[in-house]
This record gives structure tokens, C-alpha cells and sequence, in this order.
């Protein structure tokens, strides 16, 4: 039993991270039925399969890439098969796989408070509020740290050897992200490069160093 309770820990914390969020911190509008009937499925035609995602089995980190492995699951990822289960539950989830020096950068989520759970390794985390105030920590195996929703915060692993993994559980089932870096520099039509050298007070050559790292 003991070995069960072990085993099961991370699978537990997860299922009470999506409770809290369901009862306190959905942001998604409220259901008014069990549960929402995608367009075009009969209601009498879903079964067991309809609740279950895969999109988290069998994931193996980019480790050729400097950013941390994300990989989600909810309203709207991944792609091909979106956990179309979670429209307004209010919940949503990720695994987060940091090869060693990668980092998650700066970036919020609009929509959703994040939980974020070590599975193995150790993580070095930040985020700021909106008085501009950094919050730091390094979180060990069993760790759970919590990003309020909108904050800018991010991720690394300083460790050289080992990978870390961690959960993300979402108070959204599509908490929406916004990558600092690519909003800022990779948009579809560009920001001028004045705004950007005034708010930055950095040369229009900065900016353009800047924009290539995305060409």
C-alpha cells in the first residue's frame, strides 16, 4: 500500500491542483451541464475515450533547442488531436522537459493561474508582479510553485547534466501564452523600430540583432 501511495504521489497532487482550480480559480465561463458536447458529436455517441488525452505519453525532449520542452494538453492542443474533453472545466495541463542549460522564457499566461509540480531535477524559477518586484526560487523533486495569472515568470535549468521534468496544471482550459521575446520581435508585421529603441533605449542595429535570432 505504502508503495502504491508513493508511486501514485505526482498523479494525486495533479488531481487535487485540478479540484482547487475547478472550484476556486476557473477562469473559463462557468457549464450549466456536466460537461460540453463538441459541435458536430452526438451527445449519446461519447464514451470513456472522449475524457482521455495521450498527448503527454511517449515525449521526448528537443535537446538540439536552448528552451525547455512544452508540450500541452487542452481546448486547443496539440493540433492534430485537441482535448476537446476540458472545454469549460476550467482546467488544462502541460509537461515541461528542460535538457540541461535550456531555459522557459519570459512569457504569461492571459487566461490561467499556473501550478507547476517537479517530477525530478531541480529548477530554478521567477517571476515579477506588477509593482515590478522579483520573486525567486529553486524548487527540488516534489516542489509545487505557483504563477498568478498574467504575471510575467520563467524557468531554467542551471544544472549541466540532468534533464528536469515538471507538470503544469492550468486554472483555464486554454490559459493562452505570451513569449516576451516573440511578441515583442517576431510579430507578423513588425513593431517599429523607434518604439522598440525607446522603450529599450537601444539602437536600431540592437533591434535588428535582435529580430534576426527569430529570422
Amino acid at each position: 500500500m505504502d508503495r502504491f501511495l508513493h508511486s501514485s504521489f505526482p498523479l494525486l497532487v495533479f488531481v487535487a491542483v485540478a479540484l482547487t482550480f475547478q472550484s476556486v480559480q476557473a477562469s473559463d465561463p462557468e457549464l450549466t451541464k456536466d460537461f460540453q458536447v463538441p459541435a458536430g458529436i452526438n451527445a449519446a455517441d461519447i464514451d470513456g475515450k472522449f475524457f482521455t488525452s495521450e498527448a503527454l505519453k511517449n515525449v521526448t525532449p528537443n535537446t538540439a533547442s536552448p528552451f525547455a520542452t512544452v508540450t500541452t494538453a487542452n481546448l486547443v492542443a496539440p493540433a492534430k488531436a485537441p482535448f476537446l474533453a476540458v472545454d469549460g472545466l476550467g482546467v488544462s495541463m502541460a509537461l515541461l522537459q528542460y535538457p540541461p542549460g535550456t531555459v522557459n522564457p519570459p512569457h504569461t499566461h492571459p487566461r490561467g493561474t499556473e501550478l507547476l509540480y517537479i517530477i525530478e531535477g531541480t529548477l530554478d524559477v521567477g517571476l515579477v508582479d506588477t509593482t515590478n518586484k522579483l520573486f525567486t526560487n529553486t524548487l527540488y523533486k516534489g516542489d509545487i510553485f505557483a504563477f498568478p495569472k498574467g504575471l510575467v515568470h520563467f524557468q531554467i535549468n542551471n544544472d549541466k547534466y540532468k534533464t528536469v521534468t515538471a507538470l503544469a496544471g492550468f486554472s483555464s482550459s486554454n490559459a493562452g501564452l505570451v513569449r516576451l521575446p516573440n511578441t515583442l520581435f517576431n510579430t507578423s508585421t513588425p513593431i517599429s523600430d523607434k518604439v522598440l529603441q525607446i522603450s529599450f533605449g537601444i539602437s536600431g542595429d540592437v533591434v535588428k540583432a535582435l529580430r534576426a535570432q527569430f529570422a
